[in-house]
């Protein structure tokens, strides 16, 4: 993965260039904050900012949570749009600027050729340099080389650490295979249309001041300015469970707006998310999702799957899947269930306010159908997308994980 952003700073006949981040930096969120004012007009004025990078995340929210819109181009574009200061320009037709003697100038005027690009990769991207970097990977980080490593074959768990700790995913795990059962009485955590993608599931961008991540890493004793992001501290169940549908661009019906959070029907509180997940697992009480098409789209993502089964999700409801991602909710035992041809929640009726019983056979199959019934009395039908016998053996397994733990324990 390779990415890129420019900003530029527009003053008086001048415009000037950092480069903000490269590599996973932007493609990860990583690209540092927006100026304070910046952030305040956006905000106030509910603007659609834009982002314009090199890279492959253009997801909205993810290069800032206040660029609502992020477009693809080639690093010589990116440099265009930024000069321009805008993406609504028409670059054969309107000038990027105009220089000191006022006269319009086009892209095609600043727009490098093929020979003077070939000149500066023939001047300065050479063999050696590769080579040197490399042949020093090993002598010339003191600080790493220095540090010391641990001979133990087990991992010693930090307590105290805020990256990585212990995850829960086998703190009830048994040898013995448990019989799946039904899901009774569950409620809809979250309400979600079209195109959700593992980044609005996942986002692994910045940790937002008022969240609950934010919360849990405060009470930890850091600052702000150590919150890092989500994808820093993807080996830490706690930050990513409460990090879980916690993208600002999250769009919620049953708020009918954006934002990280939903309604907690037995108190009828608008809270987070994660506080309201909590509150459901405290209760005892199973969830689902509702979706509609292409759920989870966008990149691969193993935290989408797994920060919705530690909020206690059993099941996501949706008119279609991305692959990828439907596959990691079986990897979790998560069931992804999908409606009948021409059926979604709109013609089904359902608001999301019902109660759901999903009623599991002892015997799966492939494919089959499994009737789910509301605490209105509504009966339907849905497919469990578990699309091969491997699937169900994962599904049974509670998941990919106690799968592979219970196999490598017979094989020792």
């Amino acid at each position: 993965k390779s990415s890129s952003i420019a900003v530029s700073t527009h003053m008086p006949f001048v415009c000037r260039f950092d480069v903000v981040g490269y590599g996973c930096m932007t493609c990860i969120g990583n690209s540092g904050p927006l100026p304070d004012a910046v952030v305040e007009a956006i905000t106030q004025g509910d603007l659609v900012a834009v982002g314009v990078l090199s890279g492959n995340r253009n997801f909205e929210g993810r290069v800032h949570p206040n660029t609502r819109a992020n477009y693809l181009a080639s690093p010589p574009l990116v440099i265009a749009y930024a000069i321009a200061g805008t993406v609504r320009i028409d670059f054969e037709k309107e000038p990027l600027g105009r220089n000191a003697e006022n006269k319009p100038i086009f892209l095609k005027d600043v727009w490098p050729t093929r020979d003077e690009i070939q000149a500066v990769e023939r001047q300065f991207v050479i063999p050696e340099m590769f080579k040197e970097v490399y042949e020093k990977i090993e002598r010339v980080n003191e600080s790493w080389n220095s540090l010391n490593a641990p001979s133990d074959q087990l991992y010693s768990w930090n307590p105290k650490s805020t990256y990585i700790k212990s995850p829960p995913f086998f703190d009830l795990l048994t040898m013995e295979l448990q019989p799946p059962n039904s899901i009774v009485d569950a409620y809809i955590l979250l309400n979600l249309g079209d195109s959700v993608t593992t980044d609005h599931i996942s986002p692994a961008g910045n940790i937002a001041r008022n969240s609950p991540a934010a919360r849990y890493l405060t009470n930890r004793g850091l600052t702000p300015r150590e919150f890092n992001s989500y994808g820093s501290r993807r080996g830490n169940d706690d930050v990513m469970a409460r990090g879980t549908f916690a993208n600002i661009r999250l769009f919620n019906k049953f708020l009918n707006k954006q934002a990280p959070q939903t309604i907690h029907f037995p108190s009828n509180e608008t809270i987070d998310i994660f506080d309201a997940a909590e509150r459901y697992q405290q209760a005892g009480h199973p969830l689902i999702v509702l979706a509609g098409k292409e759920y989870g789209s966008g990149s691969s993502r193993d935290w989408a799957a797994k920060g919705p089964f530690l909020l206690g999700i059993k099941a996501v409801l949706a008119e279609s899947y991305e692959r990828i991602h439907r596959s990691n909710l079986v990897g979790m035992g998560v069931i992804p269930l999908q409606y009948l041809p021409g059926e979604n929640a709109d013609i089904l009726g359902l608001s999301g306010r019902e109660r759901y019983t999903i009623n599991i056979p002892k015997e799966l199959t492939p494919s089959m159908q499994v009737q789910i019934k509301l605490d209105t009395g509504k009966t339907f039908q849905a497919v469990m997308r578990f699309d091969t016998d491997v699937e169900l053996t994962y599904f049974q397994n509670g998941g990919i994980l106690n799968y592979m733990i219970r196999k490598m324990s017979l094989q020792s």
